[in-house]
């Protein structure tokens, strides 16, 4: 009952909050400026509101208050959640009030990435009896001590998951439809984990995504920009994190793996033969835009897929905690 509370409490705030943010967002002139790398057709969603992630978070705030749920893991959980949302709203903020498209620097967003990570493995290597090192192997009943790598692995894990869901965020609806069976996921194994507090967290955020799709949807009236996008991936890294399922993250994430591994592929290719190109455009959704496919059926794909990849997910760990 608590966790439909906290979905139903987060979809509603989420929602409930467009009709007031979005005109003050047009009033502030927080407009989206679309880049001119991007595909043509997106030219015509210069000026629409960026920055609606604010909105997703106010849910998710909200949701946890309502249902007095800030156990120790939900804290860690929103610190790195609001710790990635803060990144994103200084990158959003250069962009649309210091009319720097580019926002942050690279450089300067991976150090404050990476920042927030060390705080978290700092913290994890201080209270190393309650979290480990070990890492479980997906559809197994075999857990692997890392010892110090596996710290190194966190850092990877939650600059690239963040990262990953930013670049994700590239059509209206996309991140939070392909979010949805993920935060699913997560509810499911938290639950059957015993780790109710999380299930509820993943509930929130399940509540926000959908909250967010009013406004969002094609064609999209707000964009949540890096506030949001980075946001939830701090969540997704979180979640695979306080569940003990960092690797499985391959599975129940692939799509946001997928966005990635075509970004790598297209600039390691490019270089290494002179400007030639594996895909029409990267991240992979613009591939498939520009092949023909109409944004709403890049979404239901990419959505099918993200189920599909997560049922797999939920199978393989329910595979492995079944034989252990």
């Amino acid at each position: 009952m608590q966790v439909l509370g906290a979905l139903l409490t987060a979809l509603i705030v989420c929602a409930a909050l467009g009709p007031v943010v979005i005109p003050e967002l047009h009033k502030l002139k927080f407009g989206q400026s679309i880049r001119d790398v991007g595909p043509a057709s997106h030219m015509k969603k210069s000026g629409t509101p960026t920055m609606g992630g604010i909105m997703m978070l106010c849910g998710l705030f909200v949701a946890m208050v309502v249902w007095n749920r800030f156990t120790l893991l939900v804290v860690i959980a929103f610190v790195l959640t609001f710790g990635h949302a803060l990144i994103g709203f200084l990158d959003d903020f250069i962009k649309v009030v210091m009319k720097r498209n580019l926002g942050l620097t690279a450089k300067q967003k991976l150090a404050l990435q990476i920042a927030l990570a060390l705080v978290y493995i700092f913290y994890v290597k201080q209270h190393a009896d309650a979290y480990g090192t070990s890492l479980w192997i997906p559809g197994t009943a075999i857990t692997v001590d890392a010892g110090w790598l596996y710290y190194v692995f966190v850092l990877f894990l939650l600059v690239g998951t963040s990262n990953a869901v930013n670049l994700t965020d590239g059509l209206d609806g996309l991140v939070s439809c392909v979010s949805i069976p993920v935060m699913l996921s997560y509810m499911l194994i938290a639950w059957q984990a015993g780790e109710g507090d999380l299930c509820l967290f993943a509930a929130a955020v399940l509540g926000s995504c959908l909250g967010f799709l009013v406004w969002n949807h094609h064609p999209a009236k707000v964009f949540m920009g890096d506030t949001g996008s980075l946001a939830l991936g701090g969540a997704v890294a979180a979640l695979a994190l306080l569940t003990h399922t960092e690797l499985l993250l391959g599975f129940i994430g692939a799509v946001y793996m997928l966005e990635t591994f075509s970004v790598i592929i297209q600039v390691a290719y490019f270089k290494r033969t002179g400007g030639k190109r594996v895909f029409r455009m990267t991240p992979i959704h613009h591939h498939f835009e520009l092949g023909g496919w109409k944004e709403t059926k890049v979404v239901t794909v990419f959505t099918i897929v993200s189920c599909v990849f997560c049922l797999a997910g939920v199978g393989l760990w329910f595979l492995g905690k079944g034989g252990m």
